[in-house]
């Protein structure tokens, strides 16, 4: 079943294998992306695993997140909780400085770590792989100090293959569009508060609902600035649209709307 790419990739899915069976019962955090949707159907197959899913509903994130989420879940039979975290009461979080992750993740994960304890299981897990070492991610020292597993990375799992993989056990989140908090639509600095969050879920909403997938409003304000996949340039271009998301962004209360033509970049708000 899988040889469709190299023997080299076939081992680090077996890797993968080898490592959640040595886990045996884990916690996964479970956002509903590519990555930790892989994680869990690889685990949640592995015979004798005993696995449970656990999404926060956050206001970081979207509803329309959270009903994908339930549905993935729901699709690959696997016991799945949802619980509430508050990244807003926490006060270095809403400063937005530059290790903002770091705080959000520490929050998430002390509370999977209660709910392993709870059901005496071994270990929590997430879907970080192993292109995230290599890029900014202050949230990852959170994870080292709390002895949170990443076995996609531990694997060597690049995102492409992760894809291809999921691809072959046909799951849908293959080429699903990269997901992230709505916080990382705003600059470093700039302090980050509910309406705001709600202001740039409403604007990326409305371009869902026009066609558009892959979608970031990034945040300076008063200006939206749109990001895209840079196959989709050409459709946002089209004078109706163009009118469209004007007249619907104005209306939300941004004053300036403005199209990004490098596209859609995964951390472009992290250049320092």
């Amino acid at each position: 079943m899988y040889n469709k790419k190299s023997t080299i990739s076939e081992k680090k899915f077996l890797k993968l294998k080898k490592i959640i069976k040595e886990i045996n019962s884990v916690v996964i955090a479970f956002s509903g992306g590519t990555d930790s949707s892989f994680l869990l159907a690889v685990a949640s197959q592995s015979p004798g695993e005993k696995v449970i899913a656990v999404t926060a509903k956050s206001p970081t994130y979207t509803g329309r997140e959270l009903k994908e989420v339930k549905a993935a879940a729901n699709k690959l039979g696997c016991r799945h909780i949802i619980i509430n975290t508050n990244e807003l009461e926490i006060e270095e979080f809403i400063n937005n400085p530059r290790n903002r992750c770091y705080f959000c993740k520490k929050e998430l994960f002390l509370k999977l770590i209660s709910i392993k304890n709870k059901y005496k299981f071994d270990f929590v897990a997430d879907g970080t792989n192993y292109d995230d070492l290599n890029k900014y991610r202050p949230g990852l020292r959170a994870l080292k100090e709390l002895g949170i597993r990443s076995p996609l990375a531990e694997a060597g799992l690049t995102k492409e293959e992760i894809r291809q993989y999921s691809e072959l056990l046909n799951l849908p989140t293959w080429n699903k569009p990269d997901l992230s908090c709505l916080a990382s639509r705003l600059p470093y600095g700039e302090k980050i508060s509910k309406s705001v969050l709600k202001k740039i879920e409403k604007a990326e909403d409305f371009l869902y609902s026009l066609g558009f997938r892959q979608i970031r409003i990034r945040y300076h304000d008063p200006i939206a600035r749109i990001e895209l996949g840079k196959d989709e340039i050409p459709k946002i271009l089209q004078y109706n649209n163009m009118e469209k998301i004007i007249r619907r962004l104005k209306r939300m209360g941004f004053e300036y709307i403005t199209l990004d033509l490098e596209g859609y970049r995964s951390g472009s708000m992290d250049r320092f």
